[in-house]
């Protein structure tokens, strides 16, 4: 029996466990009680378990049977979203106001199954480091880990993790060379202007204008500063100011996030962003201060992980089942600073979604529970490629 075989044989049992997991979906860096799920059931395996690794991310570590070797990383996330879920699946979220609307509950399904069967199949050379991390939905988790010495307390020489993705056929798999997936920054745009009666305009200098100027200016740097070839993207998302229909606004907010695939392309940006908030505010009397947080670096794959994660995915799933992909994803992975420590590579796990959801971040999405035997195939592929006994 192939060892995808031997996962499907098993799926009903894998769904429970994912199951389990969407009804108590946790935010951000406090996942508590997914800490404890995880940690419970990679020691009834019998793996050596550390907690509470950058707050309540878990560290399983796994010695093959053929003595030392190559150590590598698998890297699950664990953290839901702060979604209201409108699904109707059985195993809705428990939790009012969150829900796992973007797989994360899935990806700990796999990891574990995979864990489970290499902790009984340990006829590999070197040791496996299987990484549960919190906080990847823009709670700075991957940074946490590492501050807290993950790579120095549990060193890995490579590291590896995948994402569900509904464009991509079920239970296949796409690979990328080089940039993966976007950089990405978030920003804050602070505006302050004079406030006045709305009858009297020439007493303000108007805020809300300014947020309204700053907003239609940012498309410029795309459009006029980027190369025609080099994708990116600047997205303004909210915008609040003002208090009554009468007041013109002394002060507005703006926030939203930038997309890149250059770390130049990032800084150009950046730039771009700065001169233009100060300058159109300054053009209507207000001032402006452009804040910026990294969210998440941009995501490479080492071109040779890359080739052997997908020589681990045919091998897995069928030469059928695995290719590389022509583009990479304008979206962010905080696996991508964890591959700035490390070399690393990426893929994209089929799935579709359930109950009229169309994609992730939805909340009618729901994982796929048919893309479970496959991922956790494919865990076990790449540790057999890389820790072989060769």
């Amino acid at each position: 029996m192939s060892i995808l075989a031997e996962f499907e044989a098993r799926a009903p049992e894998y769904a429970a466990w994912r199951h389990s997991f969407h009804e108590h979906p946790e935010l951000g860096l406090e996942t508590v009680w997914t800490e404890e799920q995880v940690a419970g059931k990679l020691r009834s395996f019998g793996i050596e378990v550390t907690t509470g690794v950058g707050g309540h991310g878990v560290v399983g570590v796994l010695e093959g049977s053929l003595g030392p070797g190559r150590r590598i990383g698998l890297r699950s996330d664990m953290d839901a979203l702060k979604i209201t879920e409108m699904g109707e699946c059985p195993w809705k979220s428990k939790v009012e106001g969150l829900m796992h609307a973007c797989g994360h509950d899935g990806h700990m399904t796999m990891l574990l199954a995979a864990a489970e069967y290499l902790a009984a199949h340990r006829d590999f050379k070197g040791t496996v480091v299987f990484i549960f991390q919190p906080g990847e939905e823009n709670a700075a988790g991957a940074h946490a880990m590492i501050a807290d010495g993950l790579f120095k307390r549990f060193p890995v020489d490579e590291i590896y993790g995948f994402h569900n993705w509904t464009d991509v056929p079920v239970g296949e798999v796409r690979c990328r060379r080089g940039p993966t997936m976007a950089g990405q920054d978030f920003f804050e745009i602070h505006v302050k202007g004079r406030g006045a009666h709305a009858s009297a305009p020439q007493l303000s200098c108007d805020a809300a204008l300014a947020a309204a100027l700053i907003t239609t200016a940012m498309q410029q740097i795309v459009a006029r500063n980027v190369a025609p070839l080099d994708s990116a993207v600047v997205s303004v998302t909210t915008i609040h100011t003002g208090s009554a229909n009468n007041i013109i606004p002394e002060t507005a907010e703006l926030t939203g996030c930038t997309r890149f695939f250059a770390e130049e392309t990032g800084r150009l940006i950046r730039r771009r962003m700065e001169t233009v908030a100060k300058a159109v505010a300054e053009s209507v009397g207000c001032t402006a201060e452009v804040v910026f947080k990294a969210g998440a670096a941009v995501l490479i794959s080492e071109p040779h992980l890359a080739d052997d994660l997908l020589a681990a995915a045919k091998e897995a799933l069928g030469d059928s089942k695995a290719a590389f992909a022509e583009l990479p994803q304008m979206a962010s992975e905080d696996f991508s600073f964890l591959a700035r420590e490390v070399p690393g590579a990426f893929c994209f796990l089929g799935g579709q979604a359930p109950y009229g959801a169309t994609n992730l971040h939805n909340p009618k999405f729901d994982f796929d529970d048919r893309s479970i035997a496959a991922g956790a195939a494919l865990w076990v592929s790449i540790v057999r490629r890389r820790l072989g006994a060769d």
